[in-house]
């Protein structure tokens, strides 16, 4: 018998679980909806997510209960859903405006340059194809 073909209750509770997990964690509660303004502006909400998972049983050895033997279990499972910011896009131009705090260390100030430093990368490249 394989290992997947084992039916046990802890599994399947899990199993459970997860499937609940993986629907509310879609593409589109990372990446929200865009939000489009009069002016030409596209606002796209982005947002991290945090998801914490634990769970166990045990089979219980009773005589008294025949063939089916008793089962104790559970598990629990934590989401956390945080606003980091939003994508500006106008005019083909594409920042990003965080809501979060100012970066702490060196690496997190580095992350947060890389989309400025990218945008003047595309224009730099662009400038020096108009002139060939």
């Amino acid at each position: 018998m394989e290992l997947n073909e084992i039916k046990n209750p802890i599994g399947e509770l899990m199993q459970t679980t997860m499937d609940n997990v993986k629907n509310i964690l879609k593409v589109d509660t990372v990446v929200g909806d865009p939000i489009y303004t009069p002016d030409g502006i596209t606002l796209v909400p982005i947002s991290q997510i945090s998801v914490g998972f634990g769970g166990g049983g045990l089979e219980f050895n009773s005589k008294k209960t025949g063939g089916e033997r008793p089962y104790g279990g559970g598990n629990a499972t934590g989401v956390k859903i945080n606003p980091i910011g939003f994508l500006v896009i106008k005019d083909g131009v594409i920042r990003m405006i965080n809501v979060t705090p100012p970066a702490s260390n060196t690496v997190d100030r580095i992350i947060d340059l890389v989309p400025v430093v990218m945008d003047k990368v595309d224009a730099f490249i662009a400038k020096q194809n108009e002139g060939k």
